[in-house]
């Protein structure tokens, strides 16, 4: 007796149920940085309008990097995600006012180990 593949979900995208987390993302990390921003003041347009930047910008670049990653070697896969990582986390550092050197540790801490764990991933799932 001979048994068909199964079949794909109905509706569903090349992208599968990610295709939520870049709105989510743009939303939490604009509010984050928003939030950041303003610093216990009143909320004002300013404010609004650089976390609704900030939150499409960080949107369009995790659709970008999660684009190109899947044909990338899986060393570079994760050099591109922790770059993408380390660079998110570090601008939402920098704008608690603490030092350039202090933002960069940081970000190169929080990027090593976004690195590593893509990393691991991809080599124990290729």
């Amino acid at each position: 007796m001979a048994h068909a593949a199964p079949a794909a979900p109905r509706g569903r995208t090349q992208l599968g149920a990610a295709t939520w987390v870049a709105p989510v993302l743009a939303v939490v990390y604009g509010f984050w940085a928003a939030g950041i921003d303003r610093d216990a003041g009143p909320i004002t347009w300013g404010n609004v309008l650089f976390g609704v930047v900030a939150g499409v910008v960080a949107a369009g670049l995790f659709v970008a990097v999660r684009a190109v990653a899947p044909s990338l070697p899986r060393e570079l896969r994760a050099m591109v995600w922790a770059a993408f990582a380390g660079i998110a986390f570090g601008f939402l550092y920098s704008l608690t006012d603490a030092s350039v050197l202090r933002s960069t540790v940081m970000a190169g801490i929080f990027a090593t180990a976004v690195g590593a764990v893509v990393f691991y991933r991809a080599y124990t799932h290729e």
